[in-house]
């Protein structure tokens, strides 16, 4: 009785996996219960770091950041010995060969699959960095998790592609959404920071996880995240012009503090010796940067409130922004765990406020009001780092309520998102990877291009000569019409060249000569592994229509034509176009 129960069980699942590869309204309840799974570990994590805050630093009612002072110095104790607990989780992982794989990563290189274990090593690491008070927020954690687990549901019901990655995409999204108490917010962050592309394919499923996380977010009591509202000033075409220019300076800061991070970042690795301390190293140098001023500590949710309604001087404002960018400097360099995206919206509100003071000082008798300013530059700065301009734009509107805003908020949003392209390329996710080995550029799916290699395309019956060979030798192996090229290879058969048939039979060449010496494109060769954007850009460099592939000794192993390697790679483009957007 037990086998046949167990062969209807597989049955059951069998049909329910393919009911959800076939069926949009399942698809879209499968999205739902990601988005509720999402948000519940997103007020999961919030929790814990918080309450790690509590224990470290004795908060009463209150966020870390907006507390006055440190009370008693030794309480900034807890930044080392975060660091420690990461060292010590380092220690416990060493066996690894490869480091866990973030939600970005695996929808633009892994179709959307993520390990469990890589999520859990990745929220645990965040998690401890917050609550010791390292200048990095949780969003990293919330959106890693809430993808995770979209992961984990999409592979056990063996989604397809572009169904996985959409799945991991709305997860992140709900899990940032959930986060801020703004669900179009945290659909606008998948799209655009995570699946890489708007379809109509993908609506649904997006909105739907989103929804489901805001859902679970209040059914556990927990309040929306809201910015104080903006004044009610009325906005100027003027005021377009001028938010344009703060845009502009916003994305100017947003480069500096990447290029400020990977610089020092880089620098850090060379100390070899105490590599692994790094951390510990790191949580030491916070502690006069928080005994100085406690607004450089954590994401800065608190200090970005507090400022915003005190409106300091401009001389606190710009040591603040200094303190700030050096800890999220130091914290990410050092190997604290965490994301920018609260830090660069604290950091845009210092800008913001420091920019409307500046502007009151000029004698151009222009006014701005230092909150429109402050939220204004939270998303151009945000949108500079963490990239998105419709989700920073969905998140102001969430968050402050403010219609009118909007308009501003997009201007100088889409000046810094177009100057940070253009000056950097990157977005900070993207950027870390990329030097960290990475080749992409976006969350968009480039895998398959990874996959399609030189070793999987290439042809096997290629003509194969000796370079010694004399030209009549060559014309009596090879006659005219029966190939257009062939491979030369020296005496211990390494690759040599290719030769045209044609110019071997030019009537002015000497009978006694060597084909060898009509070779070309010895310098130029693929090997298996190259992937298919590779191939294409080595045949444009080398205006060839035909490249040996040639193996780790030199040998010849197969050979790529120019044709038929683009014919592959727009049938591979046609093909992921067809299931992203669900035609058949």
């Amino acid at each position: 009785m037990r086998r046949p129960a167990v062969n209807a069980l597989k049955a059951l699942v069998i049909r329910q996996r393919q009911r959800m590869r076939e069926s949009e309204l399942a698809f879209i309840v499968l999205a739902v219960l990601a988005g509720i799974a999402a948000g519940w570990l997103t007020n999961l994590q919030g929790f814990l770091a918080h309450a790690l805050q509590q224990l470290f630093y004795a908060i009463e009612g209150n966020r870390l950041s907006a507390l006055g002072e440190i009370r008693h110095p030794w309480r900034l104790l807890a930044l080392p010995f975060g660091g420690l607990v990461l060292i010590g989780i380092a220690y416990l992982l060493r066996g690894r060969r490869r480091a866990p794989i973030d939600v970005v990563e695996a929808n633009a290189l892994h179709s959307g699959r993520i390990p469990f274990i890589d999520n859990l090593i990745i929220s645990a690491q965040t998690i401890i960095s917050n609550g010791a008070g390292a200048s990095v927020g949780l969003e990293a954690a919330y959106a890693q998790m809430g993808g995770g687990v979209a992961s984990v549901l999409g592979q056990w019901f063996k989604l397809r592609r572009a169904d996985m990655r959409t799945l991991v995409g709305a997860g992140a999204g709900a899990a940032v959404g959930a986060a801020f108490g703004a669900p179009l917010a945290g659909a606008f962050y998948a799209f655009e920071i995570v699946i890489g592309a708007y379809t109509p394919a993908a609506i649904a499923p997006v909105i739907a996880a989103a929804l489901g996380a805001a859902f679970i977010t209040r059914e556990l009591g927990v309040e929306p995240y809201l910015i104080a509202a903006s004044s009610a000033r009325d906005l100027t075409t003027g005021d377009y012009f001028i938010y344009a220019v703060l845009g502009l300076v916003c994305a100017l800061v947003g480069i500096l503090i990447m290029r400020l991070v990977t610089f020092t970042e880089l620098h850090v690795q060379r100390f070899t010796r105490f590599a692994r301390w790094k951390p510990l190293v790191g949580g030491l140098l916070l502690m006069p940067l928080a005994w100085i001023s406690p607004q450089s500590l954590s994401a800065g949710h608190g200090a970005m409130h507090l400022n915003l309604q005190m409106q300091p001087a401009i001389q606190f404002l710009l040591m603040v922004l200094a303190l700030k960018i050096a800890a999220s400097v130091i914290s990410l360099s050092f190997g604290f765990r965490g994301g920018l995206f609260f830090a660069s919206l604290f950091l845009g509100s210092l800008v913001g406020l420091i920019f409307a003071a500046a502007v009151q000082m000029l004698p151009l008798g222009i006014e701005l009001d230092p909150t429109q300013s402050a939220l204004v530059g939270m998303s151009a700065l945000a949108v500079s780092i963490v990239g998105g301009p419709m989700t920073l734009a969905m998140l102001m509107l969430e968050t402050t309520h403010d219609f009118a805003l909007m308009g501003v908020v997009l201007t100088a949003s889409l000046v810094s998102s177009a100057f940070t392209r253009e000056m950097f390329g990157y977005s900070f996710s993207t950027w870390r990877l990329h030097i960290r080995g990475s080749i992409i550029r976006s969350p968009r799916d480039i895998g398959w291009m990874l996959s399609l290699t030189a070793g999987r395309i290439m042809r096997k019956d290629w003509i194969s000569v000796p370079a010694t060979l004399s030209i009549a030798d060559f014309r009596a192996r090879v006659p005219l019409g029966s190939a257009s090229k062939a491979i030369l290879v020296d005496e211990d058969r390494h690759y040599a060249g290719i030769v045209t048939t044609s110019s071997a039979y030019n009537p002015e060449l000497p009978q006694d000569g060597e084909i060898g010496t009509l070779a070309t494109l010895q310098s130029t060769t693929l090997s298996p592994t190259t992937d298919i954007r590779a191939m294409i850009k080595a045949f444009d460099v080398a205006v060839a229509d035909e490249l040996a592939v040639v193996d780790g000794v030199g040998r010849v192993v197969g050979v790529v034509t120019e044709r038929h390697a683009r014919r592959r790679y727009f049938e591979e483009i046609e093909a992921s176009q067809r299931e992203l957007f669900g035609e058949s």
